[in-house]
Formats: C-alpha cells, structure tokens, sequence
C-alpha cells in the first residue's frame, strides 16, 4: 500500500507534466493539503528556488522514505 502523502514530505512525480515543465521522478515538497486528498506541491532548485508550485493528486506522488520503515 502507498503511503498517502502528508504535509512536508518528500514526494517524486509519478508521470511527467510537460505542461509545467516537469518530469516524472522529478522531487518536490507537500506544503499544502486540501479537501479531497489533493496537495500542493513545491519544486525547488538546489538554491531553494520555487521553479514550480502546483497542486496534484495522490496518485501522480511517490512518497520518499530516507529512513527505514516496518512493510
């Protein structure tokens, strides 16, 4: 089961949004949740600088684990 990203974490795109300028696998942050399970999400580069801010749906997120978790 996918972890349903929360406020904070740190999520890769599941598919590109040529639209936008993004590619799948490309890392953003939650800054945002709203009702319905949709979030914002910020893409920054190594500077700290917003390239990009939009909102997605759950399933276009990977949630990414830096440390080890129980399956």
């Amino acid at each position: 089961m996918t972890p349903t990203p929360v406020l904070f974490d740190v999520v890769a795109l599941t598919e590109d949004l040529p639209t936008h300028g993004l590619s799948r696998g490309q890392v953003g942050t939650v800054v945002e949740k709203y009702e319905g399970g949709a979030m914002e999400v910020e893409f920054s580069d190594g500077s700290g600088r917003t390239y990009a801010l939009l909102a997605l749906r759950p399933d276009q997120v990977l949630v990414l684990r830096f440390a080890p978790e129980a399956a």
